[in-house]
């Protein structure tokens, strides 16, 4: 089986605006990874009504899992849970919508958090649908 994973040290490296243009190309590979799976596997359950919680990944750990690996687990975390949505809306409504990536400055370093930025510009936030407080 052929599965990609990044390391991604020099990350830290670049200034906050690559980091946010790194992690935008990301979403956009997950997503379409998801809109791949989603084609080749109609049956599978939407997001929302697949079982599946909003579980933080513990600090330093950041593993990145597109459908089949958020469902084996039962839970994601952010990125997880809205790159899933957002190829559902791309596949299933024909809604090109758009990740939308959440910066926060704490303790000297930078929390991210992502979000679903729907056609008609509002945000839908699975992770907040999902669990997370």
């Amino acid at each position: 089986m052929y599965t990609p994973r990044f390391c991604l040290r020099s990350f830290e490296t670049a200034d906050r605006e690559g980091r946010e243009v790194v992690l935008m190309m990301l979403f956009e590979a997950l997503i379409a990874t998801n809109v791949a799976y989603l084609r080749m596997r109609p049956e599978t359950p939407n997001l929302y009504a697949s079982g599946v919680r909003y579980v933080e990944e513990p600090p330093g750990e950041e593993d990145w899992q597109d459908i089949p690996e958020t469902m084996a687990r039962r839970s994601g975390d952010c990125e997880d849970l809205a790159c899933w949505r957002i190829a559902e809306l791309r596949v299933r409504d024909g809604e090109h919508a758009h990740p939308f990536l959440k910066c926060a400055e704490r303790n000297g370093g930078v929390l991210y958090h992502v979000a679903v930025r729907r056609l008609d510009g509002s945000l839908e936030d699975p992770s907040r649908v999902l669990g997370m407080p």
